[in-house]
């Protein structure tokens, strides 16, 4: 297709509001987000959403709108950053905020380290940047007191008490110095927390983020408003004790649903404004699938993306972009921990089912393995399920049915699990398995692979392909011996072929698999298998190339069951 000069740029790897704007890429317009909290009259909002749904795009523009930026950043005109967006034509008793409040803005992304006291070192040096940003308001401190607490805090020479309550200190001297209250936006809130919990200092962190936010938030006459955005719903217990004025907006509450992600009508503009409108229904089926309150929306971070590929190769394939982010790896810790339940939950969402639970918009991390329903939950709040329907059970609870959302997330589960299935067998021992196939003792091979069977997906067993991966696993690290998968022998490919390094005397293992949804079908599929691999002379070239013993098995797979034939050829006979 060409890159079109007369187009916009595409905002890939932005997030930064005034760098989009500035840049002249495309922006989807989210600025009526502003209206709603000046009509909201909320004083602190928690906007959970999964991980790059646009919310640093979001706190990035309330701070360019909010910001009196007289004495920072050389006086920047931000309100020429809003011209032509939907909020200026709200109005001027909406425009008549811009540019008019102090802001704290934190991000806590990068607080993230291995130990907790690495991870408040981070913390100590976001907040001193912070200070110093704001280091102007120095001249109208008074009292000797506070210009040494704030040049304390500015150069990272506070006490702990102190990091734990510079956000209200922050306030009240933006407060003295503006007349007017401050505005806090803090970013990624919980990724100390799941970081801390992860690598064991969770109760330390919490008992940090408690201190320092409740302070901020918690009955401070400075503040004018607070909007907080993460990921994850975190127990109002566990850092918001006596928070009363929290309002916690989730992708279950109907408020701001339509400000992160894309909806239907913004992808369908994009589309039509690079020409791609017969993408609609591919990326309908990729990345769309997720409810957010009553607003069905698409994943804007795979939306963009593939949009620009197609601005390069218009015939370029949808890809799983989302997998390719950091935090997938929970999808593996997830599994690797789930009880009976949990996994025989994960075959269905895999089929295409359904799972069910009672909604939970609170929940400690140390929350999500006690069960199956807690597991869901956490799926869902993180973007990996979506809400297909909700009911009231009969004690007036909320009970959700979830499934997998589009292609991309079916993707993401498909290669967490094969992972986590390859990983499984490379943690087992194996000689007994190995020793069986080179030896030709069927029965202990048939055992053995089995055993390894039986930890699988069932929603993986119905595919030939999966068993082929499950074997090359098993048999990939046999001493003295190499794998061959789908070579070329005689007339056509053997499923795979184990062969000695030495080919003098040695020994070459010639295998074909079958699969069937029908388990007493499996005799006939090996008998099948074996017949294959005589028709079509697989074992020729080992022969030819002087392999004395040749061993043939067909081996028939059903779930996870499996049957095993084989016929064997020694030329010393």
């Amino acid at each position: 297709m060409g890159i079109d000069v007369t187009k916009k740029p595409l905002p890939v790897g932005k997030s930064f509001f005034d760098k989009v704007i500035e840049e002249g890429c495309y922006y989807v317009d989210k600025t009526l987000f502003i209206k709603d909290l000046i009509d909201k009259r909320a004083e602190v909002i928690l906007c959970t959403r999964p991980r790059r749904f646009g919310k640093t795009l979001n706190q990035t523009m309330l701070k360019c709108f909010f910001e009196d930026t007289t004495r920072i950043e050389r006086g920047k005109d931000t309100k020429a950053l809003f011209r032509g967006l939907k909020i200026e034509a709200a109005g001027e008793r909406y425009m008549g905020h811009q540019g008019k409040y102090p802001v704290i803005f934190l991000s806590f992304k990068d607080a993230k380290r291995n130990t907790f006291e690495d991870s408040y070192t981070q913390f100590i040096k976001i907040i001193a940047k912070e200070f110093r940003r704001h280091d102007y308001v120095v001249e109208k401190i008074t009292r000797p007191r506070d210009r040494k607490l704030f040049e304390k805090m500015a150069d990272c020479d506070g006490s702990f008490s102190d990091y734990s309550t510079s956000l209200l200190f922050l306030c009240e001297c933006l407060e003295s110095y503006h007349e007017q209250k401050t505005i806090v936006l803090i970013d990624e809130y919980d990724v100390p927390l799941e970081n801390a919990w992860s690598r064991g200092f969770y109760q330390e962190m919490i008992d940090f983020i408690r201190a320092l936010l409740s302070s901020a938030l918690k009955d401070n006459p400075y503040l004018q408003l607070a909007v907080m955005t993460g990921c994850l719903r975190v127990s109002k217990e566990s850092i918001f004790t006596g928070l009363n004025n929290l309002e916690v907006i989730s992708i279950l509450n109907k408020y701001y649903s339509e400000y992160f992600g894309f909806t239907q009508i913004e992808m369908d503009a994009m589309l039509e404004y690079y020409g791609l409108s017969d993408k609609r229904q591919l990326v309908r089926d990729w990345y769309n699938g997720y409810l957010f309150g009553n607003t069905e929306v698409y994943n804007p971070l795979s939306s963009v993306l593939v949009t620009d590929s197609w601005l390069a190769d218009v015939s370029e394939y949808p890809k799983p972009y989302w997998v390719n982010t950091s935090g997938n790896d929970m999808i593996r810790d997830l599994i690797d921990k789930a009880d009976g339940e949990a996994k025989n939950g994960l075959e269905t969402l895999m089929v295409g089912g359904t799972v069910s639970a009672t909604a939970d918009e609170y929940t400690t991390y140390g929350e999500i393995h006690k069960n199956a329903e807690n597991l869901w939950n956490f799926l869902l709040f993180t973007g990996y399920l979506k809400k297909v329907r909700a009911s009231v059970d009969h004690i007036g609870r909320t009970v959700l049915e979830m499934k997998i959302p589009n292609k991309e997330l079916n993707i993401i589960f498909e290669t967490k699990i094969k992972d986590w299935f390859d990983d499984k067998i490379a943690e087992k021992n194996l000689d007994a398995l190995h020793n069986a196939v080179i030896n030709g003792d069927v029965e202990t091979f048939q055992n053995e692979l089995s055993d390894i069977l039986s930890e699988s997906i069932s929603y993986m067993d119905s595919a030939e392909s999966f068993y082929h991966g499950v074997m090359i696993g098993a048999l990939a690290r046999i001493n003295g011996y190499r794998l061959k998968s789908n070579r070329e022998n005689g007339k056509g490919r053997s499923d795979l072929v184990l062969y000695s390094a030495n080919q003098r005397n040695g020994t070459a293992v010639v295998f074909e698999f079958k699969a069937t949804k029908k388990i007493e079908e499996l005799p006939t599929l090996c008998e099948n298998a074996l017949k294959q691999i005589e028709d079509k002379n697989y074992a020729a070239d080992w022969i030819n190339d002087g392999y004395k013993n040749i061993i043939k098995y067909g081996i028939g797979f059903y779930g996870k069951s499996c049957e095993i034939r084989k016929n064997k050829l020694n030329k010393d006979l």
